[in-house]
This record gives C-alpha cells, structure tokens and sequence, in this order.
C-alpha cells in the first residue's frame, strides 16, 4: 500500500469520527434542549402502561369474582346477597342468571322484567319465552314484528296455531307463509299448511 493510499484511508476515518462527534453534539444539544419533555414523554408512557395493565387485572378480578359468586348461586339459588353481589359485579350476568331461572321455573313474570334487558339477546329471548308460556297471541305478534328477532318463525307458528284452533284458517295460512324456505320451521309450516289449514 502506498503512502498516499495510507494517508486517504487515515482521512477517511478521520472525517468518519468527525461526524460522529458531531452527531453526538447535536443529539446531546437536542437532549439538553429537550429535557423536560422528554422525561415527561416516558413518563406519561410508564402512566399509560401501568394504568392499562392495572386496568386489565381489575377487570379480570371482577370476571373471576363475578364467575365465583355465579357458583354460589348455583349452589344456593335463593342467595340474595350472592344475586346482589352478582348485579353489582356484571348485570349481564345477573341478568342470564335471572333468565335462567325463569325458563326452568317456567316464571312468565320474571320473563316479563327481563324482556327490557340489556344483556345480548337476554331480552329476545326473554319476551318471547313469557309470550309463549302465557300463549300470549298479542304477545307473540308483537314479538314477531320486531326486527331480528331470533325466534320469529316459531312465534308465527305458534300464533299460526292459535288462530287455527280458533278457527281462522286464513289468518293461521297468512302467518305460515311468511316464514322463508330457507328456515328451519319451514317443513313444520308446510305440514301445518297441508294436513291442519285447508
């Protein structure tokens, strides 16, 4: 290697050093100049951090109580304080709870609190249940005109039924054939439809 080519490659280090150093001055005036932020940048993200993962362990704190008091109730149905306790833990809970009760005790009253309920799909269920346990026909059409209503093609054969045994076949015909072939209970309104409504 020549002596000129030794001298480059001593210059070239010699600006690469340079520039790090002067990267380094500018990082070290950026920091000084923006301490404060800085700090208070990582420590609102250490607040933000803490308080989430303190929120996520209160929420599965209240899950697993709220699952434990459910275990109670089902030990002891009658426990008013576990029911409390329950509704103040998660009200939809509760409220399934409640619902389930209704249906095995065949309560349409209870059924009838819980049709306002808040609970995914508690309240659907619930008015149609206490709508079919009073063979309820005003009831039942009501719950059919809802819309997405999950048991609609059984409440209209179930009100397709009433009408047939009071003697309204064509009212009874009219609610059988609004449920869709694509249903389940199509087979069942069809049969209705041929062997009952003529």
């Amino acid at each position: 290697m020549s002596l000129k080519d030794n001298i480059d490659m001593v210059k070239e280090e010699l600006n690469s050093e340079e520039k790090f150093f002067e990267k380094a001055v500018i990082t070290e005036k950026f920091i000084k100049k923006y301490k404060k932020p800085l700090i208070g940048l990582v420590v609102a993200i250490v607040l933000i951090v803490a308080a989430d993962i303190g929120y996520g362990i209160n929420k599965q704190n209240t899950i697993d109580t709220a699952n434990q008091t459910l275990k109670e109730l089902e030990a002891n149905p009658l426990d008013t304080v576990a029911m409390e306790r329950l509704n103040s833990l998660s009200p939809e809970l509760h409220d399934v709870w409640l619902y389930s009760q209704a249906v095995a005790n065949k309560n349409a009253q209870e059924l009838e609190k819980l049709s306002n309920s808040k609970a995914l799909l508690v309240g659907d269920m619930a008015q149609y249940e206490a709508a079919e346990l009073n063979n309820d026909e005003k009831m039942l059409q009501s719950y059919v005109k809802k819309q997405d209503a999950i048991y609609k093609d059984l409440a209209l054969v179930e009100v397709a039924i009433i009408a047939m045994n009071d003697g309204r076949i064509d009212e009874a015909h009219a609610n059988l054939s609004m449920i869709s072939e694509q249903s389940p209970m199509a087979n069942v309104a069809k049969s209705l439809m041929h062997y009952g409504v003529k």
